[in-house]
């Protein structure tokens, strides 16, 4: 990933109702969920979930797939995995950053 679609993604991210949704879709696997759950689970109108669904989509996070007459969203995961891969690239110098120094110096 390069930092255009990094800073692409994040953008998209970078809204609230947005983030809610790809959240929900990243809990919901690989069967997704239908636009009218989504927006059930949301509490977004049917108008407002369009145009946010149409910007994860954009920034290539989630995926639409038409089964009969519904439209299913599922999280794309190899562009989430890439996303957080690409942020922590070269996480703290090299050093271990697992958390387990942390939490040890916490405890003292």
């Amino acid at each position: 990933m390069n930092i255009g679609s990094a800073s692409k993604s994040l953008g998209a991210l970078a809204q609230e109702h947005r983030l809610a949704l790809f959240r929900l879709l990243v809990q919901s696997g690989d069967q997704g969920m239908a636009a009218g759950a989504i927006a059930e689970a949301l509490g977004v109108p049917n108008s407002s979930l369009s145009f946010h669904l149409a910007q994860l989509r954009n920034a290539g996070l989630i995926l639409q797939e038409r089964q009969q007459r519904s439209l299913i969203y599922r999280a794309n995961y190899p562009a989430m995995n890439a996303l957080v891969g690409f942020l922590t690239e070269n996480c703290c110098g090299g050093a271990d950053c697992s958390g387990a120094e942390l939490n040890e110096a916490e405890a003292a």
